[in-house]
């Protein structure tokens, strides 16, 4: 096929319209780079293709952060939300988390029109099937109708279209996701560059339809009120709010369970792909926890224009007919009618210690991946992904260094670093056990970690670097008058907190010493000391993590510290890992596989133990001396 020149050269060329896509392109073309967005269908672009929400343990993290650099996801989940949760609220503030159901259709259509209006950023509908590259450089991409479109960075996110292959029992058919095609040739166009290319799996539940569901006969769970936003630049919800409902499986939709295993494609060796572990299909739970009477089964809307639900807990490619019988004997769902089965997809993905910490390959320059292509899973771990190579493949194009984040300062940081660093040998999913500063990467302190970074680089939007500026400078000034404030006698604050069920406050206690107690919340203080009231309820909330939390803070910091000045230890790129005396065969071979970019992510690296890190640190000082004696 003859090959048609498209007459434009773009900085930025982005494969797929899902989530990291659309991350991807919106940060670049917001950092002043021309933008091409190429996806199979551009009436899908931001689609839900999974569950209808946002954020959740963990992964709420990543949507703050991803908004504090200045991305989309938290202000598209605010704008279409019908229903805002705050998860872990009973435990500590490390590991408290956001969740929001969202209009699927809604969700999608805001994001396609964001990115439509968005200057210097064009979507196009077309299926990629190569990467162009030359002198071992990407130079844009090949398109099934023969179209070259050249780019000076090229940015792969291609979820789960890598040869898609949908099943539902034993019947299954080449997609990307159900109704809408695969992308067959461009994994082997990354095979034929270098790429070790893998295979996994995910599934999803079936749809039901609301009108043939009981709802008398389930739990209704209703969201925060008032609902808090995903966005620091958002400071309410005015969307309408719904519920959502609870059931459960019972002995009965195992025993229907069981009855389909030797037909379900997971149990009879079709698939080869690996799962996700801590996300299992319903016969997944079924026969590994065969001990359990019962599994939540939550009913969760698609929209407010639609009837659909969404039944979270009931991921399965059982046959048709199972699918239906099992669902028909859960407690509600007695009478429910499937508008779309459940299914299983297998696709490709390229194993993601090939990447430096920048998202760039290894084996091809200017050539980026973002999202399931390097194994995770989840629209937050896309998200993330997106927006960092977006970032740094806007400033490749501009000739500046790549933004890298560290593990004490983002879950963004640890997101990557797992994936460059320990590889995918299963779909990643993010969970705050991941992270070991918890305290210092909080939800709620999201832009105080992350926006200066956006403003560095462009990204994010200078009413907002502002409104930032602003909260920061409230907070450091609450927290100074907390310090050295003192209660007089026969202060109001004092009798406040014996009423509140706290011991007799002496005169000249110090607030923050008062605040530290456990009965003692900021709020309280505010609103007995009219000095206090022109802090916003946001700034009031997180000046009392950090004065609660100091000496935790404050430990976590330093631990952070000693361990930050490894990741400075840096390996030139041809540093010889494969010649360095006394490593055993194992670990020179993960060393030559991952090439670290630093001692802190040598160490990371499983199976390398601090003998290695010692001959490591030798290795490299022999090297920087010989260095200077050559000189």
């Amino acid at each position: 096929m003859s090959v048609y020149e498209y007459p434009k050269e773009y900085d930025v060329v982005v494969v797929g319209g899902g989530h990291a896509g659309c991350e991807a392109a919106l940060a670049a073309a917001r950092m002043g780079c021309s933008t091409l967005l190429l996806t199979i269908n551009a009436d899908t672009i931001g689609l839900m293709s999974c569950n209808p929400a946002i954020g959740g343990l963990a992964k709420g993290h990543l949507v703050r952060e991803i908004d504090a650099l200045g991305g989309e996801m938290g202000r598209n989940i605010d704008a279409t939300g019908i229903q805002f949760r705050q998860l872990n609220t009973s435990k500590g503030p490390a590991v408290r988390s956001s969740r929001a159901q969202a209009d699927k259709q809604l969700y999608r259509l805001r994001m396609k029109k964001i990115l439509e209006s968005t200057y210097g950023l064009d979507v196009k509908q077309a299926m990629v099937d190569a990467v162009f590259a030359e002198g071992g450089k990407a130079k844009g991409v090949d398109t099934s109708l023969g179209v070259r479109y050249r780019g000076k960075t090229v940015l792969l996110c291609t979820g789960t279209f890598l040869k898609g292959l949908v099943h539902i029992g034993l019947v299954n058919f080449p997609a990307g996701r159900a109704g809408d095609f695969p992308a067959m040739k461009l994994s082997d166009s990354l095979k034929e560059l270098g790429f070790s290319v893998g295979r996994l799996k995910t599934g999803t539940t079936p749809r039901l339809d609301g009108k043939t569901i009981d709802f008398s006969r389930t739990a209704p769970q209703w969201g925060d009120d008032p609902p808090v936003p995903f966005s620091f630049g958002n400071r309410e919800i005015r969307r309408p709010q719904v519920a959502c409902y609870v059931t459960y499986t019972n002995e009965r939709t195992h025993e229907a369970i069981r009855s389909g295993l030797s037909r379900s494609p997971l149990y009879s060796g079709v698939i080869r792909g690996i799962g996700p572990r801590y996300c299992p299909s319903i016969e997944d739970k079924v026969v590994r926890f065969a001990d359990k009477e019962r599994h939540h089964v939550f009913l969760e809307p698609e929209g407010l224009r639609t009837a659909e639900y969404y039944p979270n807990g009931v991921s399965t490619s059982l046959p048709y007919d199972i699918q239906v019988k099992m669902l028909r004997t859960i407690r509600g769902l007695e009478e429910v009618e499937i508008v779309r089965p459940g299914y299983a997809i297998e696709y490709d993905f390229v194993d993601p210690v090939q990447l430096v910490p920048s998202l760039e390959t290894k084996v091809v320059e200017n050539l980026f991946h973002a999202g399931q292509i390097n194994g995770t899973s989840g629209y937050e771990e896309a998200g993330a992904q997106g927006v960092v190579a977006g970032i740094n493949a806007a400033r490749r194009v501009q000739g500046k260094e790549p933004v890298l984040f560290q593990r004490s300062e983002a879950y963004i940081g640890v997101l990557i670093d797992d994936l460059v660093t320990k590889g995918a040998q299963e779909p990643y999913r993010m969970f705050t056990s991941r992270a070991e500063y918890r305290l210092l990467l909080r939800e709620d302190n999201a832009d105080l970690r992350l926006s200066e970074t956006g403003h560095r680089v462009g990204l994010l939007a200078a009413e907002r670097y502002e409104e930032f500026r602003a909260k920061r400078e409230g907070l450091s000034s609450l927290i100074s008058i907390l310090e050295t404030s003192r209660v007089p006698a026969g202060h109001p604050l004092a009798r406040a907190v014996e009423e509140a069920g706290g011991a007799p406050v002496r005169p000249g206690t110090g607030y923050a010493e008062l605040l530290r107690r456990p009965e003692v919340t900021a709020a309280l203080i505010v609103a007995n000391d009219p000095d206090l009231a022109r802090f916003s309820p946001e700034v009031v909330s997180q000046a009392e993590l950090i004065v609660k939390f100091d000496g935790y803070i404050r430990r976590q910091e330093e631990e952070a510290k000693k361990l930050r000045k490894y990741e400075e230890v840096k390996f030139p790129g041809d540093f010889p890992f494969e010649s360095v005396y006394g490593l055993s065969t194992e670990v020179r071979d993960k060393l030559v596989r991952v090439r670290p970019v630093s001692i802190g992510q040598a160490q990371r690296i499983p199976g390398v133990t601090p003998a290695a890190v010692a001959l490591l640190l030798v290795a490299l000082k022999k090297g920087r001396a010989a260095t200077q004696a050559s000189g």
